[in-house]
């Protein structure tokens, strides 16, 4: 953004606080005609600003995922790496439960041919693999389990659970079934 014109920097900046509003709104479901409706732009200008909506979706989610990745980076110097990485898989679930669309961000994978680039994904499951190698090495989780297989667990139960009536209690509840049978708690 360095380098545009002050116009220029008004308008991403409205762009981007208006789809913020729109996204926790409606999810992945807002639409870019109305971000642009409501920065009082048109929407070639939020398309200049943000050509996709996985541009304009990553944008949004920036902040929180900084956050994510800052906390993973914290947790991986925890003596206890089964519960650094359930407490973190924990925080990505209510982000992800907090934050509407931020779960369908996260389900993004290039296409073929597509060059693979720095994305919200990709910039969590950086983040996540040392936690992940950290508890495979402690042997608290199964050996071959990635931070993508984790990621995508997370991701498919807050998209599963969203439109249920208590969807934070009910993904809680299949997040605890599903790390029963990655990471059994020890019993002896």
């Amino acid at each position: 953004m360095t380098g545009q014109r002050a116009d220029a920097r008004r308008n991403y900046a409205r762009v981007l606080a208006a789809a913020e509003a729109e996204v926790a709104a409606h999810g992945a479901k807002a639409s870019v005609e109305q971000i642009a409706r409501r920065a009082g732009v048109g929407s070639g200008t939020a398309r200049r600003h943000f050509p996709t909506r996985k541009a304009l979706f990553e944008a949004v989610f920036q902040r929180r995922i900084r956050a994510l990745c800052d906390l993973a980076r914290t947790l991986s110097g925890e003596e206890d790496s089964r519960a650094a990485l359930l407490g973190w898989l924990d925080e990505l679930l209510a982000y992800s439960l907090d934050a509407r669309g931020l779960a369908d961000t996260l389900t993004y994978v290039p296409l073929d041919g597509e060059e693979a680039q720095e994305s919200c994904a990709s910039a969590v499951e950086d983040a996540l693999a040392p936690l992940v190698d950290k508890a495979i090495a402690d042997q608290v989780v199964r050996a071959g389990v990635t931070p993508h297989d984790l990621l995508t667990l997370v991701v498919g139960i807050v998209l599963a659970t969203e439109s249920h009536p208590t969807p934070a209690a009910q993904a809680e509840r299949v997040l605890e079934l599903c790390i029963q049978g990655v990471s059994p708690s020890r019993t002896s």
